[in-house]
């Protein structure tokens, strides 16, 4: 497993705009699919957006799509999410996580991924 770290959350007034970054400390996530998770307050933990190992095929959950954006920069060994335009119900903790196997597509599954973060918590007022 490798040890992720989020950052980048907030409080932000709606329309406004974030962008969390997940950051490895240890082995490279170059080889990993990757995604964003959010759990709202007693609500499951939801897939928010997932990208493969080479940066292709980005995936996005209906309610994030258009606003949301997942990118990934290998030489940095870091993921990040843009989001944009954001809504009261994008209230959550942000979670990122990578995929248990190198050298995958990207998967809205929780259990195909191995490592996850602590979590970011954003907070979006009305």
């Amino acid at each position: 497993q490798v040890q992720l770290a989020e950052s980048g959350g907030g409080l932000v007034q709606a329309g406004g705009s974030l962008r969390l970054s997940c950051a490895a400390s240890e082995r490279t996530l170059r080889t990993y699919a990757m995604g964003w998770f959010r759990q709202a307050p007693g609500k499951e933990r939801e897939f928010v957006a997932t990208i493969s190992w080479s940066g292709a095929y980005p995936d996005y959950a209906d309610s994030v799509k258009g606003r949301f954006t997942i990118a990934r920069d290998n030489a940095k060994n870091t993921m990040y999410l843009q989001m944009n335009s954001l809504k009261p119900e994008d209230t959550a903790i942000y979670y990122c996580a990578a995929h248990r196997l190198s050298y995958r597509s990207g998967t809205r599954i929780p259990a195909d991924f191995g490592s996850w973060g602590q979590g970011t918590q954003v907070t979006v007022s009305s």
